[in-house]
C-alpha cells in the first residue's frame, strides 16, 4: 500500500511516500527551518508529489500529531470532529499541534479522495506506571486540570526499541534500553520489556532536557518569581520558555553545528551551552539506568544524536561505571545510511551497547496506518 507520511516538527516538515508491502521509500521530501510558514512548505511538498507518475499517487495519508491527550492512543482516522478534538489539545503542545493541524487541513483539502489518519507521539508512553506518570500534586488538582506526564517522541522511541532489538538479535521484551532522541526537541525514554516506563518530557514537551529553544527542567519557583517581579503574564512566560530559551537562550542560536564551531573558537557562551546540554542528558541516562536496575543499550537518534559525534562522545565518555565503554574512533567514524540505519560505537566487550539509530518516524507511521486499514 502506498502511504504518504507527513511529519511536521517544530522546525521542519518531513515526508515520505512509502510502499508498506516492502517497507520501501518511493519518494522522500524534507523542508528544514520552515519557521511559522508551515502551509507554504506543505504546498511545496504537495506540488512535488503531484509531479510524480500517477502510479505513485498515495492511497492513504498519515500525519504525525505530537499530543493526543488522554483519548488518542491508537492510529485515528481523521474527520472534522476528530480535528476539533485534537485542536482542544493545542495548549499542551503549542509549538507542534497547531502547525500539524494547519498541515493536516491543507493536505486533506488537496487530497480529499483518500483516507487520512493521525498517529500520536504520546501513545507509546501510555504504559507509564503511576509513579512515573503522576506529579506530586493533590489528587483533586490533578483530576480537575488533567495534569499528568504524557511524554513525547513516542513514535521514534518505539522505532528505536525495535531497531535495537533486531540489531542485537534479542526479543525487545528482554531488553532495557535508554533511548536519547536529540533534535531541536529532545527527550530521553527508559524502555523496559518493550514498554515506556519513564520519559523526560512531561505534560507538555517543555520538561526535561535542554533543547533547541526550550528550557527543559526549571525550578517552578523561578517562574513564580518571574510572574511576581518580572510582571510576565502566562503568554510571555510561554514565549520565554518555549521559544527563547534552551540553546538559543544560552548561545543565541539553536543550531548545534554553529554552537560547536563557535565553542571550538573559544566562545564561552557556546562552551557553556554544550556543557549544560550534555550534563542534562547524562543525568537522565544515569537516573533511568538506576530505575531499571541497569541498561543493555543506550541509543542516540534524531538530528543531533545521529550526526554529532562530539555530543555522543561527551554524553557517554564517563559511563564506564555502568558498563558502557565508548570507542572514540568508532564514534568519530560513524555514518548512518538507509542501508545501515544502526551502528555501534562501544568497545568490544562493553556490557552495555552504545548505538546510533537512524530516526524513521515516517516508516513507523506508515506501518501503523496500514495495520489500521487492515493491509
Amino acid at each position: 500500500m502506498r502511504i504518504l507520511a507527513l511529519n511536521c516538527g517544530s522546525s521542519s516538515v518531513k515526508s515520505a511516500l512509502i510502499d508498506t508491502a516492502h517497507d520501501r521509500r518511493l519518494q522522500e521530501i524534507h523542508s528544514e527551518n520552515v519557521g511559522s510558514d508551515v502551509s507554504a512548505a506543505v504546498d511545496e511538498l504537495l506540488a512535488r508529489y503531484r509531479g510524480l507518475n500517477a502510479s505513485m499517487s498515495p492511497e492513504a495519508v498519515v500525519h504525525r500529531v505530537v499530543h493526543g491527550g488522554e483519548k488518542f492512543r491508537d492510529p485515528t482516522r481523521l474527520d472534522d470532529a476528530v480535528l476539533g478534538e485534537i485542536e482542544q489539545l493545542n495548549h499542551l503542545a503549542p509549538l507542534h499541534n497547531p502547525p500539524a493541524l494547519a498541515a493536516i487541513r491543507r493536505v486533506m483539502a488537496a487530497l480529499p479522495g483518500v483516507p487520512h489518519f493521525a498517529v500520536f507521539d504520546t501513545a507509546f508512553h501510555s504504559t507509564l506506571p503511576d509513579h512515573a506518570r503522576e506529579y506530586a500534586l493533590p489528587l483533586d488538582v490533578r483530576q480537575r486540570f488533567g495534569i499528568r506526564r504524557f511524554g513525547f517522541h513516542g513514535i521514534n522511541h518505539e522505532h528505536v526499541a525495535h531497531s535495537v532489538a533486531a540489531y542485537l538479535q534479542t526479543d525487545v521484551k528482554e531488553l532495557r534500553i535508554i533511548s536519547c532522541h536529540l533534535g531541536n526537541g529532545a527527550s530521553v525514554t527508559a524502555i523496559e520489556g518493550g514498554r515506556s516506563v519513564d520519559t523526560s518530557m512531561g505534560m507538555t514537551p517543555l520538561e526535561g532536557l535542554v533543547m533547541g529553544t526550550r528550557a527543559g527542567d526549571v525550578d517552578p519557583g523561578v517562574l513564580l518569581q518571574l510572574r511576581r517581579e518580572g510582571h510576565l503574564d502566562a503568554d510571555q512566560l510561554d514565549d520565554l520558555l518555549n521559544k527563547r530559551s534552551g540553546l538559543k537562550g544560552l548561545a543565541g542560536t539553536n543550531d548545534m553545528r554553529e554552537i560547536e564551531r563557535r565553542a571550538n573558537a573559544g566562545d564561552t557562551d557556546c562552551v557553556l551551552a554544550i556543557a549544560m546540554y550534555v550534563h542534562r542528558i547524562r543525568k537522565y541516562i544515569g537516573a533511568y539506568a538506576a530505575g531499571m536496575g541497569g541498561a543493555d543499550a543506550i541509543a542516540f537518534t534524531a538530528g543531533v544524536g545521529e550526526h554529532n559525534a562530539l555530543i555522543r562522545r561527551r554524553c557517554t565518555e564517563r559511563l564506564e561505571f555502568m558498563g558502557a565503554v565508548l570507542d572514540v574512533w568508532s564514534n568519530d567514524a560513524l555514518k548512518l545510511t538507509g542501508a545501515e540505519p544502526i551502528a555501534s560505537f562501544n568497545v568490544k566487550g562493553s556490557r552495555v551497547q552504545l548505538l546510533a539509530v537512524r530516526a524513521d518516524e515516517e516508516l513507523s507511521m506508515a506501518r501503523a496506518t496500514a495495520a489500521a486499514l487492515g493491509q
